[in-house]
């Protein structure tokens, strides 16, 4: 069973989310607080292993907060619950395993918790990301596409593009769309010669074709399917250095 603790400042969507989360028979709910100063003292005594985090507090902010949960010793998995909805790009930058909208929906909440479960089968660092994790020597990666395990090969994937929180995954054959964060990827494929160039986008270095100058000292890069990824500002000497020009 997972241990939740929840942050909202509203008594009334805790009180939702905990009903829904009890309701599931896969949650025990350690602990609640209204603000961040609460949460930070009771989440490393409980040591959760999900925090369900509300985005806009009376005093605080939500996002601040799960910074600095990454800074414990044990990290909680994060879950937004809020009713903002833009601001889920910086949500799952920050490595939050889903983005739950209010007023909460019970059937999106079960497929949540599924993903939590299925997740761990494939043994994802107790849900968490973890910089001791053993490289990927299989030269595969496991995504979750709907109700399925999907294992893909590193070497086929193209580039892997976030937008409004969700990534797709483009392979020489395919598209997937999954709701891993951009971050969360780039780890899974950090040994497999992918490398960010942008803001939202990873790209396979084996499958740049061309590089053309664009707007301000930035790249656009065609891809060998004729696909174009753009190179921000801030990749723009890493991948010169890697690639030399």
């Amino acid at each position: 069973m997972l241990r939740a603790y929840i942050v909202d400042d509203e008594p009334l969507a805790r009180d939702e989310l905990k009903y829904l989360l009890i309701c599931s028979k896969q949650v025990e709910i350690v602990g609640e607080a209204d603000c961040l100063e609460k949460a930070m003292a009771d989440i490393p005594v409980q040591e959760p292993d999900l925090v369900f985090l509300d985005i806009e507090l009376a005093e605080d902010n939500g996002l601040q907060l799960a910074k600095q949960l990454h800074a414990l010793k044990k990290t909680p998995a994060i879950v937004f619950a809020t009713a903002y909805d833009e601001y889920a790009l910086e949500a799952f930058e920050l490595n939050a395993l889903d983005y739950l909208l209010k007023p909460f929906d019970e059937q999106r909440m079960y497929q949540m918790l599924d993903k939590i479960t299925k997740l761990q089968k494939i043994g994802k660092q107790d849900i968490q990301p973890s910089s001791n994790v053993p490289i990927n020597k299989t030269g595969k990666i496991a995504i979750l596409v709907e109700e399925r395990i999907l294992l893909l090969d590193a070497a086929s994937i193209l580039f892997v593009e976030s937008s409004e929180g969700k990534c797709m995954i483009k392979t020489k054959d395919d598209v997937f769309k999954v709701s891993e964060a951009l971050v969360a990827l780039e780890k899974k494929l950090q040994d497999h010669s992918f490398m960010r160039v942008h803001r939202s986008y990873i790209v396979n270095i084996h499958y740049i074709s061309e590089i053309q100058p664009w707007f301000n000292s930035t790249y656009n890069l065609i891809m060998n399917d004729g696909s174009n990824v753009p190179v921000s500002r801030t990749y723009i000497k890493e991948l010169k250095q890697l690639l030399q020009f």
